[in-house]
């Protein structure tokens, strides 16, 4: 077995390439992709025939290169890199959506937001296919308005 690897070492980079962009699928930080990238040159580097050290020492190049270079590119056209881009449940506040459950004053009944179903709360009665905003939030329930 290790002297098929040995021999083939290009499948294990492409294999270390791969699992790298599944992994960077799930944190969205430009982070593990620069290992992907200087996996790439490492297999890059043993179709030249380069020794298992230098495939090493590229791809440890390679990704050093990545972190410094491009992931702050990647960043900074991706993400803007703004600090107060609000997320998840926090992204909800100013949005409208319709009311697909009626809601009573100071009761709960439910809200479609961009095909999604949300607890919400309201001051005042609302009827189902009224337009409301959100105004606040509470954990998982939403607090709105009529427009």
């Amino acid at each position: 077995m290790i002297e098929y690897l040995a021999e083939n070492m290009w499948q294990v980079w492409a294999i270390i390439a791969i699992v790298c962009l599944i992994l960077e699928l799930s944190s969205g930080d430009f982070f593990i992709i620069c290992f992907s990238i200087g996996a790439v040159f490492a297999v890059i580097s043993e179709v030249c025939g380069l020794s298992i050290y230098w495939q090493i020492f590229i791809f440890a190049i390679f990704s050093l290169l990545s972190v410094l270079f491009v992931r702050p590119v990647a960043l900074r056209y991706l993400h803007k890199n703004d600090p107060n881009k609000p997320s998840n449940a926090d992204a909800l506040l100013g949005r409208t959506g319709k009311v697909t459950e009626p809601i009573s004053a100071g009761q709960s009944g439910y809200v479609q937001i961009d095909g999604d179903m949300w607890k919400a709360v309201s001051q005042q009665s609302i009827a189902v296919g009224e337009t409301v905003r959100v105004i606040g939030r509470e954990s998982t329930i939403i607090t709105v308005e009529m427009l």
